[in-house]
């Protein structure tokens, strides 16, 4: 199950702090828009927020269990970062018990349009998780560190080089499939999101406002139009029906 508390939210918007179950969302509903700066009001972004958190949960729990098969733990918790910054951000992560969390920061959930753009980022980050990107990720920063831990022994380098090279190796193996993380996390996030209810081509229109990262070596992110395309094949095949 799904918990979460919209903390600052709440103060803002609405009263409770626990996500009601719903079948299905709606789909592109109309909402009023701020038309200086094209966000929502607070009270419509954080009900979006409630909206889409609850209609996501089943759908995340049951690919969640039908990919992962007991090997790790379904039950996903919705925290949101309450901490000051600029930047929309959203990650996953898990706790001490091992279970899923996915974290939204109110920049994010401001910045936010529809729910469906919501629904295709919990959907992102709740793929990574299903797809066992972060202990993928901390085996490849091990390897990196290990390569080059030994290259700089090997080279005569002192204690202190070797601690550098190792920290240097660790930075370069944890990026070097990091865009095919990005990249497996949108299209299970798009199938995610698609059972759920919400259109991830609508969803996915959240890159078109993201710097683009560009096609940069050993970036951590794919370019924008990398994921869009991405994300279009999937959808193109979810409606033929051979996902």
């Amino acid at each position: 199950m799904i918990r979460f508390c919209l903390g600052v939210l709440v103060a803002v918007a609405l009263a409770g702090c626990e996500a009601p179950r719903m079948q299905r969302a709606p789909v592109s509903a109309p909402v009023s828009v701020q038309p200086d700066t094209g966000r929502l009001p607070p009270r419509q972004a954080a009900a979006n927020f409630v909206a889409v958190a609850g209609a996501m949960e089943p759908k995340i729990e049951q690919e969640c269990r039908a990919r992962t098969r007991g090997q790790r733990s379904c039950d996903y918790r919705i925290m949101i970062d309450d901490r000051p910054t600029r930047s929309p951000n959203a990650f996953q992560t898990v706790d001490k018990a091992g279970n899923p969390v996915i974290a939204f920061n109110l920049a994010l959930i401001a910045e936010a349009r529809n729910p469906d753009e919501l629904a295709f980022v919990m959907g992102h980050e709740a793929a990574h998780h299903i797809l066992g990107h972060l202990s993928s990720k901390s085996r490849d920063a091990s390897a990196g560190a290990l390569i080059m831990g030994v290259l700089a022994a090997a080279s005569g380098a002192d204690p202190d080089m070797i601690s550098q090279a190792q920290n240097m190796g660790a930075n370069v193996g944890s990026r070097a499939y990091s865009k095919n993380y990005e990249l497996a996390a949108d299209r299970l996030g798009a199938v995610i999101t698609w059972n759920a209810g919400y259109d991830p081509m609508r969803g996915a229109q959240f890159f078109t406002r993201l710097a683009d990262p560009g096609d940069t070596f050993l970036g951590s992110h794919p370019a924008n139009g990398e994921r869009l395309e991405v994300v279009r094949r999937t959808v193109e095949q979810l409606r033929s029906g051979a996902i």
